[in-house]
């Protein structure tokens, strides 16, 4: 736990409330999602996408054959925006195990991953492994269960972790199926506290539902939150999820103004949002026709507009 402890403490910032300088930002629709491609995706499940900040490294979770488990964490790379995807690699034996790891996310600085892993009793825990190097992707170190603060004995899963300088002390948003919540899996958020563990975590219970409310990705100015739920959507009846999005005014507000994603939702499951740090990208899940395999893994964008 030293060495995670010694990297998050290290980023926690004083928590001086202020009212949010700047005037949210306004953006376009999203566009007619695109498939990212033979590159990426396989036959199997590939889900849980999350983007390097330099747009270079899409990590992913993947049941593809060359892995440890049953499902695995493996990045992909690319020289450049306008190159092309190489095919994916798996992160090794220091991140994967025989179980199964999934839905990988990237600290704001990079130098954390946290990810799932049911390597415990058949549910799921979070676990996070940090590196020196951000633009080595390979660099993992062995993982750290988050603890107590975090997991619980019931599933946790599908972290976000939202760290602003407006924002205070830096926040773990994750799902859970723990009891005391409205729905099947519940929203949750932890602080990170100055001595590198997580705080008890409270329901997010505007974001919650009696349906399935998972992986929630914060836009790193914290101002708008995508997740995944199989709550009542357009589709009255169907047990599929729809990808959904809240924002607020100020990071101290409550979320607001929860609305199914336009345009980007299917007729199909669409599932594990992961809002790029462009804030103009946004990464996703998939079993719509026309994919590669059981899910494919999609992106839409949108132009910024105002201010």
């Amino acid at each position: 736990m030293a060495s995670l402890r010694n990297v998050l403490t290290a980023v926690v910032l004083v928590a001086l409330l202020a009212s949010y300088p700047t005037a949210a930002p306004k953006y376009s629709d999203w566009s007619t999602p695109v498939n990212l491609g033979a590159a990426i995706n396989s036959p199997f499940n590939d889900q849980g996408p999350a983007i390097s900040k330099d747009g270079l490294s899409l990590y992913l979770n993947s049941g593809r054959p060359g892995g440890f488990g049953g499902a695995d964490i493996w990045v992909s790379q690319r020289a450049s925006l306008e190159a092309p995807w190489d095919s994916p690699i798996n992160l090794g034996g220091i991140v994967n195990t025989e179980a199964n790891e999934s839905t990988p996310a990237l600290s704001r600085d990079e130098h954390c991953l946290f990810f799932n892993s049911n390597t415990i009793g058949g549910l799921n825990d979070i676990w996070a492994s940090c590196r020196q190097h951000t633009h080595d992707d390979f660099g993992w170190q062995t993982p750290v269960n988050l603890g107590e603060g975090v997991n619980s004995a019931f599933n946790d899963q599908g972290a976000g972790y939202f760290e602003n300088d407006e924002g205070g002390a830096p926040l773990l948003f994750f799902g859970s199926d723990r009891p005391g919540g409205p729905g099947l899996n519940d929203i949750y958020v932890s602080q990170l506290l100055p001595n590198g563990s997580f705080g008890p975590p409270s329901l997010v219970a505007e974001l919650s539902s009696p349906a399935d409310d998972l992986r929630p990705s914060v836009r790193f100015d914290g101002l708008e939150v995508f997740f995944f739920s199989s709550r009542p959507s357009s589709r009255p009846g169907s047990l599929d999820s729809d990808l959904w999005t809240a924002t607020r005014e100020t990071v101290f507000d409550v979320w607001s103004n929860i609305e199914n994603v336009p345009v980007v939702n299917s007729s199909a499951n669409d599932i594990h949002p992961y809002i790029a740090p462009d804030r103009r990208t946004l990464y996703f899940a998939s079993n719509r026709a026309g994919g590669f395999g059981l899910q494919d893994l999609y992106f839409t964008t949108r132009t910024r507009q105002h201010p």
